[in-house]
C-alpha cells in the first residue's frame, strides 16, 4: 500500500506552521489536506514534510511548507476569490489555493513543469485550477481582475501588468529583490487611486524568468 505520509503531514503543520504563527483555520486545514509529497519527485518524497524547499527539476524549487502557509495567509482569502498564481513549479502552492478559493489561474514559463503540474492537479482531485505555460510577467488579461495574485519567484520590480490585473481591494504578494542580494516578500493592497505597500519578511526565491523577447 503506498505511503500517504498523513502523520508526517500532520506534524508539518504543527511544528512548523502552527508552531511559527500561521492559525488561519482555512490555511492550516488546507496544509494538513494537501499531500506534498505528490508534488517533488519520486526521490525526493521522503524528504516532502521536512521544513525546506526541494528540487523539482529545470533549477527550480518548491518552496518550504512554511513560506507557502505564511503567503497564503497573509492574503486574507475569501471562498468566492479569483487568485492568479504566478510560477506554477510543481502545483503544490495551487492545490492549498484551490482549497481556499473559487478558482485559481497559474502560469509557468518553463512547459514541462507546466505539464507536470496540471498531471499533479488533476490526480488529485484539484480540478478549479487552471494551468498555463507563458511569460507571468504579463498576467493572465483573459480572466481578469483577480480578487488575489501570487508570485512565487523573485523579479528585481513588481510587473505593472500583475498591478493592473488586481480588483480594486485585491492583495498581491510578492517577493522582491536581485537574485543575488537581499529579497523581501512585499504585500500590495489595491486601493481606488493608490497602492499600499508592507514589507512583511526577507526570503530567498528562484530568480523571475522571463522570455527572450
Amino acid at each position: 500500500m503506498p505511503q500517504n505520509y498523513k502523520e508526517e503531514r500532520q506534524h508539518m503543520v504543527s511544528s512548523q506552521i502552527e508552531r511559527r504563527g500561521v492559525n488561519d483555520p482555512g490555511v492550516v486545514k488546507a496544509m494538513k489536506s494537501v499531500p506534498r509529497h505528490l508534488f517533488v519527485p519520486y526521490e525526493f518524497r521522503h524528504l516532502a514534510y521536512q521544513d525546506s524547499p526541494l528540487p523539482i527539476g529545470h533549477n527550480q524549487t518548491i518552496s518550504q511548507p512554511y513560506i507557502v502557509a505564511y503567503m497564503t495567509e497573509h492574503l486574507h482569502l475569501n471562498k468566492s476569490d479569483k487568485v492568479l498564481e504566478i510560477g506554477t513549479g510543481s502545483g503544490y502552492q495551487a492545490a492549498v489555493l484551490s482549497l481556499l478559493v473559487d478558482s485559481v489561474f497559474t502560469i509557468e514559463i518553463i512547459p514541462e513543469l507546466t505539464d507536470m503540474a496540471r498531471l499533479a492537479l488533476a490526480e488529485c482531485g484539484y480540478h478549479n485550477v487552471y494551468c498555463k505555460s507563458g511569460d507571468g510577467y504579463h498576467g493572465w488579461m483573459e480572466h481578469a481582475p483577480y480578487d488575489a495574485i501570487i508570485v512565487t519567484a523573485a523579479p528585481p520590480k513588481v510587473p505593472q501588468p500583475l498591478i493592473e490585473q488586481l480588483a480594486i481591494g485585491g492583495r498581491l504578494i510578492i517577493p522582491v529583490g536581485p537574485q543575488l542580494g537581499t529579497q523581501y516578500l512585499k504585500l500590495f493592497i489595491k486601493k481606488e487611486n493608490r497602492l499600499v505597500q508592507k514589507s512583511l519578511l526577507p526570503v530567498r526565491f528562484v530568480p523571475f524568468t522571463r522570455e527572450i523577447e
